[in-house]
């Protein structure tokens, strides 16, 4: 996975290559504005170039992107967004060498040229703004944001680094490019939809120095391959695992009936679909009716799903205590979360493993708090639920989140596929039954919650190609899936 830090421990990167590695903040700052100024070659037209500075290490390094870039024959002028005498450090070091240099130094005032611009660079603020901008810094970011191309250094100005929310005006960056880890606000939501491509520059800071202070990580294809099962010349169905998708009322039998086929597409060689009264299942899929609690049901199954078409009376809650008194691997989704909403030291109390898939409100619910809350700081509601619950937890929405309570040292896999192709009714049914299935294979919990969100939304993305972002269906989900774990296990 790809390192992703706060704000603070990024500082504490940067002081630690400066005092342990012994590259220099001149250097280090050097070093970026030669990335970004790469950047800009790639995006520059035939226009100029406005490269916005404030009095920070952000605006140091656009003062070098704008002494690189005319020395490359680009026309790009800093427009300083400070007083000079604010300006201080390496920063104040490299204004002075772009003004030796014959750079050109205007102030930020010049509303219309800079929204002019064909390409303009956000080096206004970095990873330290905790203020919104409001006032003359708003308009300052509203004629960047009009500019033709925009470019963003280390992060668009505007958002907070440790949770992706915007403070006040933020710039809507078409690439951003950050210096030596990925940021909270660049991997996560809300924050990745204002960045555009990010690229990560090698400043210099050791990649184990950074592995060494993050708490959290941007999933790869590479780790979905290495975890996904194998498929062996002596399978069988009963190597392959066993699923129990339990649901309740017939009336809500597609939830079910989802999650059950979901777990046959990624890979499982059994699935039993229960429920109350008569089970219709497709022709794949095992059927058995309950009659109140589930009994022996979960005999000889290795993972189980409960929670999509559930219900939520007393008769619900029974079996989703009941499936956590039996130590079957488990997935709790959708009712099986909601029946709980009041008692989730119930779960923290299971006797196996367990994994949980909220969307916000459902988190919500289970912290005795908002959706609003809960999508404020998406990592710290993650980590807040899983130390609850001592669950995986799959804090679902754009760049699921998945934080594994068993361990509790925090860390959170942030997953970056997806698309607006899953916002519609049935897809978490299939992702629950899509994780039970790999939990069924033998997968780690946690790893068989990060694999299964990531081929989830790598399936969104292949089906918002083929029917556009809002014409798929949950049901067109399966075979997608199964699709993609094919081509990660061939890759």
């Amino acid at each position: 996975m790809l390192p992703v830090v706060t704000a603070a421990e990024m500082r504490e990167l940067d002081r630690a290559t400066m005092e342990e590695v012994g590259i220099t903040g001149f250097t280090l700052m050097e070093t970026a504005g030669r990335a970004v100024a790469d950047a800009a070659m790639t995006m520059v037209g035939r226009g100029p170039v406005a490269v916005v500075c404030g009095p920070g290490n952000n605006g140091g390094d656009g003062f070098v992107v704008a002494r690189v870039l005319r020395n490359r024959g680009i026309d790009a002028t800093v427009y300083l967004a400070a007083k000079r005498d604010a300006i201080k450090g390496y920063a104040r070091t490299h204004l002075e060498v772009l003004e030796r240099s014959n750079g050109v130094v205007t102030d930020a005032s010049n509303l219309d040229a800079i929204a002019a611009a064909d390409l303009a660079i956000d080096g206004l603020f970095g990873i330290g703004l905790v203020r919104p901008l409001d006032g003359a810094l708003a308009q300052l970011v509203g004629a960047i944001n009009a500019a033709r191309r925009r470019l963003a250094i280390d992060i668009p100005s505007g958002l907070s680094t440790d949770t992706g929310q915007t403070l006040g005006a933020a710039v809507d960056a078409h690439k951003t490019i950050t210096m030596g880890a990925l940021k909270i606000a660049l991997a996560s939501a809300p924050g990745f939809a204002r960045c555009g491509e990010v690229v990560t520059a090698d400043i210099g800071i050791p990649r184990a120095l950074v592995e060494s202070h993050a708490r959290a990580g941007l999933v790869e294809d590479g780790d979905i391959a290495r975890w996904l099962p194998r498929a062996g010349a002596l399978d069988h169905k009963g190597r392959r695992g066993h699923v129990i998708v339990i649901g309740g009322a017939n009336e809500m039998r597609g939830a079910r009936r989802m999650a059950a086929i979901a777990t046959l597409r990624a890979g499982a060689g059994l699935v039993t679909l229960a429920g109350d009264g008569t089970v219709d299942a497709p022709d794949a899929v095992m059927t058995r009716a309950l009659r109140g609690a589930i009994g022996d049901a979960l005999d000889g199954k290795d993972a189980v799903v409960i929670g999509p078409g559930l219900g939520r009376d007393a008769d619900a809650r029974a079996r989703v205590l009941e499936v956590l008194g039996a130590g079957v691997p488990a997935v709790l989704d959708a009712d099986g979360l909601t029946v709980l909403a009041d008692a989730p030291e119930a779960i923290a109390a299971a006797a196996g493993p367990v994994v949980i898939t909220p969307h916000p409100g459902e988190a919500a619910r289970l912290l005795a708090t908002t959706a609003a809350a809960i999508e404020a700081d998406r990592l710290a509601a993650a980590r807040a639920l899983a130390g609850k619950t001592r669950a995986v937890v799959v804090l679902k929405g754009a760049r699921t989140i998945v934080c594994d309570g068993t361990l509790g040292d925090e860390y959170c896999a942030i997953n970056p596929t997806g698309s607006p192709a899953l916002a519609t009714g049935g897809t978490g049914d299939v992702l629950a039954g899509t994780i039970g299935a790999l939990l069924a294979q033998g997968l780690e919990p946690a790893l068989a919650a990060r694999a299964g969100v990531f081929v989830h939304g790598r399936a969104g993305e292949r089906l918002a190609v083929a029917h556009g972002p809002r014409g798929a269906l949950a049901s067109d989900l399966p075979v997608a899936i199964a699709g993609v774990v094919r081509d990660l296990v061939a890759s």
